[in-house]
């Protein structure tokens, strides 16, 4: 691939001005991309040579993580190199395609490495449905998703068995039963206990499908059951802690990003008062937000749902003041762009940056110990759970029924029915205790009548 020609250095200065970054990172930016252009240059041509080369000069003198940060800049350059045709391919999306690597990070890595060769023989991963089974696997998979299913976390049990079967040549020639034997009993976990037999129906499906004579398969419902009870207890935030962990976020230290405080602010509060999941979160655009009628629309989530959720009148407040500061803060007004913004590439915020930033106010507000990457303590998702747990606190306590508002707290929380927000239903004291009053006060009079009317 020859390399481009650009003098000037006109083709950086305009990619990095459309970037809209600060000074210091522009510079930053500018730098980088000039220093691996002259060797492009000196060399003539942009291949993995090319970035080995650059790699080890402007290395030298850095540290590791610095060098793979601005190995990310060059990555996305060139990225925009091949989308102006000024060369033919990204040589990393080249390796990531050969070795089957999703990520770019460990193929630079790797490059980095003082034996590139070998470092990216170890990552080679087998070609996806490459197995006896691949065909149909990929087959089924193709179907399901033409048919309106988004099948991705079946698509990744059919992955998993397939890297095993390939792994696995002996089995080439053993039924299919003995093939999934051998796939169950290679991990002992109860999750993988119970994928194995949701792989097994799911491939069932896929036989069936060129072969209608093979049986049907029933899904054994006891292994999930066995893995349910071994899942991690949510966490109930109290109102008190919720009221904390806003506080924190107010004051949310950010020197270089004023409007990161109200952002993160305002992210705890839909958290928790709409049951927002991260992803809605990160999707959110500023049109999605109608000031008049006090709603914000979640469009295209899970099950494909797209749903309008009012908000009260103080959520609706916060958000008129977080509008306000992201105009100011020269944010754009272009509806479809991100409600939660900032000054990176994209222009707002991921949903690992919302995971991370919000879990960082729960270690801040004392909730969740520990500097880890959250496998313990209070999570984000818990903010979900607490608002169900406490809207159903509120109802026993304005005398509401629950079960009468059960659908519509469904609908709010975008799911297919009832049964998914049952799950979300922590029995904790306070509700117990709210459920047993209930039934003292209602049930129990009913079943004395009963007791009466009886000869």
């Amino acid at each position: 691939m020859t390399a481009w020609i650009d003098p000037d250095c006109k083709i950086i200065s305009r990619y990095v001005g459309q970037l809209r970054l600060g000074s210091h990172a522009r510079f930053v930016y500018t730098q980088v991309l000039r220093d691996f252009q002259a060797v492009a240059e000196r060399r003539q041509v942009v291949d993995r040579k090319t970035l080995e080369v650059w790699l080890r000069e402007w290395g030298a003198h850095r540290q590791r993580s610095t060098l793979l940060h601005r190995a990310r800049i060059v990555d996305r350059f060139l990225d925009h190199l091949v989308e102006l045709k000024l060369i033919d391919r990204n040589p990393i999306a080249v390796l990531r395609s050969e070795l089957s690597v999703k990520q770019s990070r460990p193929i630079w890595q790797a490059l980095a490495s003082r034996k590139p060769d070998q470092a990216l023989a170890a990552l080679r991963r087998p070609q996806p449905f490459g197995s006896i089974l691949g065909d149909i696997m990929r087959e089924h998979v193709e179907r399901m998703q033409k048919r309106g299913y988004r099948y991705t976390t079946q698509a990744a049990w059919f992955l998993r068995f397939d890297r095993f079967l390939q792994a696995h040549p002996e089995l080439d020639r053993e039924p299919v039963a003995t093939m999934l034997e051998h796939w169950a009993a290679a991990k002992t976990a109860l999750n993988h206990a119970a994928e194995c037999e949701k792989l097994k129906h799911a491939l069932t499906k896929a036989l069936r499908h060129r072969d209608p004579t093979v049986p049907p398969r029933r899904l054994d419902a006891r292994a999930q059951k066995e893995a349910a009870r071994h899942f991690r207890k949510p966490h109930i935030y109290s109102p008190a802690d919720v009221q904390r962990m806003l506080e924190i976020a107010r004051s949310y230290p950010s020197p270089r990003a004023p409007l990161r405080p109200l952002s993160v602010h305002l992210m705890v509060l839909l958290a928790y008062c709409a049951g927002l999941r991260r992803s809605e979160l990160a999707r959110l655009d500023l049109g999605d937000v109608d000031l008049r009628s006090g709603t914000i629309t979640i469009r295209e989530t899970k099950f494909f749902k797209t749903r309008i959720l009012p908000l009260p009148d103080t959520v609706m407040a916060e958000l008129r003041t977080y509008i306000d500061a992201r105009q100011r803060a020269g944010a754009p007004q272009d509806p479809q762009s991100g409600l939660f913004w900032q000054t990176q590439v994209s222009g707002r915020y991921g949903s690992a940056q919302i995971a991370w930033l919000i879990v960082d106010v729960i270690r801040r507000a004392g909730l969740k110990l520990g500097v880890g990457a959250g496998r313990t303590g209070p999570r984000l998702h818990d903010l979900r759970h607490s608002m169900v747990v406490n809207r159903m606190l509120q109802w026993y306590r304005s005398g509401i029924n629950p079960q009468d508002r059960l659908p519509f707290l469904a609908t709010y929380l975008g799911h297919r029915d009832i049964n998914s927000t049952l799950i979300y239903i922590t029995v904790t004291q306070d509700l117990m205790q709210e459920a047993s009053e209930r039934f003292r006060v209602v049930g129990a009079r009913c079943l004395a009548s009963v007791g009466e009317a009886r000869p």
